[in-house]
């Protein structure tokens, strides 16, 4: 019977090693590391975010039991005072940068959308993960609460994070929206929390897209009222402006309305537009996809380790938020090479009970189990980022 690594062995497998290096060499991660090393301490993260770990403790004792295959995945004996420490003072940039990496591989083999137009198409939203003021002093929200605040632009050719920023629950999400490097042509749908006018009126000018839902204290003037007739569930179709908003140019702030009704909800949502050929259908259907960055809040939320945390100082969460974006990437690329259907949820649902079981990975994702040769040989390809 040929030999299988463990399946914690083969994720770590991904990461290209040389650019992991790489990047704690530029960061000085490794000083004075005294035996317990950067990959010592993503390993170890790593494992608590797969198996499902809440604690210190937990992590220190789970791998324990595993001590004898420590040696084949390059880690040594992980104590918890000394993991403590490590995410404590260890750079927390080094796992940001990580993340990046593995995104750009990522987002390289998934470049189309489900929509036919050829712009690319993200969803902008924010989602505030609470901490408690006495412990995360720090971390200052309201009077009596803490908190802070991930910031995601999610790419739909592919449903993964494209741009991730943390900050303190505080920073307003139409301000951080603002340091999003987007590009002419780009499509970008946000909710009514990013109402700003005047940097829709800048997105125009720059040649950026966006679609949004318009408050109902708008104040605006109709220049056209299209007839709509012809389209199912489209109410209404309208050019308006607002007079108050002025352009770099000098322009008033010219816009599309489409008021759209969702038979599912049972309730109808009025929408504004800088694109004006698009059919109203498209811009309905481009508002409707956003539901997918709430997947994604919700799938990290209930999957990952992003709402209890290991250490109560600010390099410590963001080091653990880090490590959770880089489990959710892992997770992402096992479903897009799963050919039974399995998603991140249904994954994170057996992978920690087969952590450290020797099985082929990829056959675990492409072969039903009662069709898997027990005696196989294989070969894994690694750094399949």
């Amino acid at each position: 019977m040929s030999f299988h690594d463990t399946i914690f062995r083969q994720i770590l497998q991904l990461i290209p090693r040389y650019e992991f290096e790489k990047i704690v060499k530029s960061e000085k991660g490794d000083f004075a590391n005294k035996g317990f090393s950067c990959w010592n301490q993503f390993s170890a993260m790593l494992f608590a975010q797969l198996s499902g770990q809440t604690g210190l403790r937990g992590i220190e004792n789970g791998l324990e039991l595993q001590s004898k295959k420590l040696y084949h995945l390059g880690i040594s004996k992980t104590k918890r005072s000394t993991l403590s420490y490590a995410n404590n003072n260890r750079p927390n940039e080094i796992y940001e940068k990580l993340f990046y990496s593995l995104l750009s591989k990522l987002h390289s083999k998934h470049k189309n959308h489900k929509f036919r137009f050829k712009n690319p198409l993200y969803s902008v939203d924010a989602s505030t993960i609470d901490l408690c003021l006495s412990m995360f002093d720090w971390a200052h929200f309201r009077k009596k609460k803490g908190g802070i605040k991930l910031h995601v632009t999610l790419d739909h050719s592919s449903y993964i994070p494209s741009f991730v920023t943390v900050t303190d629950a505080k920073v307003h999400e139409s301000n951080e929206i603002k340091n999003v490097p987007f590009k002419k042509d780009d499509v970008i749908v946000f909710d009514r929390g990013y109402t700003d006018y005047q940097y829709y009126s800048d997105l125009g000018e720059e040649g950026i897209y966006f679609v949004t839902r318009l408050k109902k204290n708008a104040k605006y003037s109709v220049l056209d009222d299209k007839d709509v007739s012809k389209y199912e569930n489209i109410l209404s179709e309208k050019i308006i402006v607002f007079d108050k908003i002025i352009s770099k140019k000098g322009k008033p702030l010219k816009l599309r309305l489409v008021e759209s009704y969702d038979p599912d909800l049972k309730k109808s949502i009025t929408l504004i537009t800088n694109h004006f050929s698009w059919s109203p259908r498209t811009i309905s259907a481009i508002y409707k996809d956003r539901w997918q960055i709430e997947i994604f809040f919700k799938t990290i939320k209930q999957n990952l380790k992003i709402k209890s945390f290991l250490g109560t100082s600010r390099n410590a969460v963001l080091t653990q938020v880090w490590i959770v974006m880089i489990s959710f990437l892992i997770l992402k690329y096992m479903e897009f090479q799963s050919t039974l259907g399995w998603t991140v949820s249904s994954i994170m649902a057996i992978l920690s009970t087969i952590l450290f079981a020797n099985l082929n990975l990829i056959d675990w994702l492409t072969v039903p189990p009662d069709k898997q040769a027990p005696q196989k040989s294989y070969l894994l390809q690694k750094e399949l980022f």
